[in-house]
């Protein structure tokens, strides 16, 4: 159950540190197209390598959706945004 968190921490932690990292600092040289193709391959990443372990929500709007369409349980939703929060902020 803990290797889910970790995976959902770690894969948020990618998105933002590769997606908002190219925005904030080469966003002026790379443009739209460039950081678009950041976040798309962080994405990307993210989901091949993680999806298997923690289905990849990667964010609290999925991780929210999946509860409403009762595919995962309140406890486990609070815990998937928790570890995305703390992986968020450590991306940033």
């Amino acid at each position: 159950m803990v290797k889910k968190f970790i995976a959902e921490a770690l894969g948020t932690l990618i998105l933002v540190l590769f997606g908002c990292g190219a925005a904030v600092l080469m966003g002026d040289e790379i443009g739209m197209m460039g950081v678009s193709l950041a976040f798309g391959l962080a994405i990307i990443a993210a989901a091949y390598s993680l999806g298997a372990i923690s289905g990849a929500n990667l964010n609290p709007a999925v991780s929210l959706g999946a509860l409403f369409a009762g595919r995962m349980g309140m406890k486990e939703c609070l815990l998937y945004i928790i570890a995305q929060i703390a992986g968020a902020t450590a991306g940033a």
